[in-house]
């Protein structure tokens, strides 16, 4: 038998205006009731603040959380990179912060032409515990990484030079320690810095060496959502958008990899990690929705063995 490692990606979109149908007093509780439904190991978060990963944090009985503001520890108002982890099943050991800029340890720094300070990437090392496996017993030692990230929205250099520090940064860990990459990357995989993280394109002289976990899946959910950031409308784009939608689709039909408009993604590095299941998640109630972005969730299989542990021998004081 084999473990599964299950990580969700999800952005949160910050806060609307109040009275706004999309507030976040209106959709924090689906927005909890989305991961309960999925129970991911690992959730990574982008663009919450601090009111919302509290209320996460009470809602989501079981998990911890790690990380800062992209402003800094001190910061309590800007937007975070959070990553959640079930802390019954993962034990933290090891995490830092760096920021996508040419000084990567200045809190709220900018580079390359981006608006806003870009969301820090997260490095967070983990352990399974073995001790919550009541029934197997997994093989010692096994531990992983996870990185998640927020791109700048209107700079593709910004894009491009975070992609490439964020891959220099895995780069230099172990080849054998599997890595997942996730966030929110605000492009295309068939853009630059999709086509560099893939190994497709150079960027400085180097290839990215990720591999995306949805064309990749064994099982795929939700094809038809050919994109991840909706608007809070769901599939309901209107009769142009959607025009445009299949025009793009087609014109990318020849190439597996970049078959989708997804800007949320989820890319992992290492032999040991096979993706079973991924799915785009358009959970909701009524048409309303967690977020403007649709959560991306990727199930990866662990090929290690484990077996079963054999029950105790009854004494005769039991009998």
């Amino acid at each position: 038998m084999s473990v599964s490692l299950t990580v969700m990606t999800f952005n949160l979109h910050g806060d609307q205006p109040e009275g706004s149908p999309n507030s976040w007093e209106k959709r924090r509780d689906l927005c909890i009731s989305v991961i309960t439904g999925y129970s991911p190991l690992i959730l990574c978060t982008q663009q919450g603040v601090k009111a919302q990963l509290d209320y996460l944090q009470q809602g989501l009985q079981g998990y911890d959380q790690f990380g800062i503001s992209r402003k800094g520890a001190q910061d309590t108002s800007d937007e975070h990179c959070t990553i959640f982890y079930d802390k019954q099943k993962v034990e933290l050991l090891e995490g830092g912060t760096f920021w996508l800029s040419e000084s990567p340890s200045v809190p709220g720094s900018m580079s390359w032409g981006s608006a806003v300070p870009c969301i820090a990437t997260w490095a967070i090392s983990f352990s399974l515990n073995f001790t919550i496996f009541i029934f197997f017993l997994i093989p010692p030692g096994f531990s992983f990484q996870v990185v998640n990230t927020n791109m700048d929205e209107l700079s593709p250099r910004a894009r491009r030079r975070s992609a490439l520090l964020t891959w220099q940064h895995i780069a230099s860990l172990p080849p054998s320690l599997p890595v997942v990459y996730c966030g929110g990357f605000n492009t295309q995989k068939e853009s630059t810095t999709g086509r560099f993280l893939l190994g497709r394109s150079r960027e400085h002289g180097v290839v990215g060496d990720m591999r995306d976990a949805w064309p990749t899946a064994r099982v795929r959910k939700n094809v038809s959502l050919i994109r991840t950031f909706h608007g809070f409308k769901g599939d309901k784009q209107g009769a142009l958008e959607f025009l445009k939608l299949i025009f793009r689709a087609l014109c990318l039909c020849w190439d597996r990899q970049t078959q989708d408009l997804h800007i949320d993604w989820i890319l992992f590095r290492g032999r040991s990690l096979v993706p079973v299941l991924c799915e785009v998640v358009s959970g909701n109630i009524d048409g309303y929705y967690p977020s403007s972005h649709y959560p991306i969730f990727a199930e990866f299989l662990l090929p290690r063995t484990v077996r079963p542990l054999e029950p105790p021998t009854r004494t005769q004081e039991e009998d």
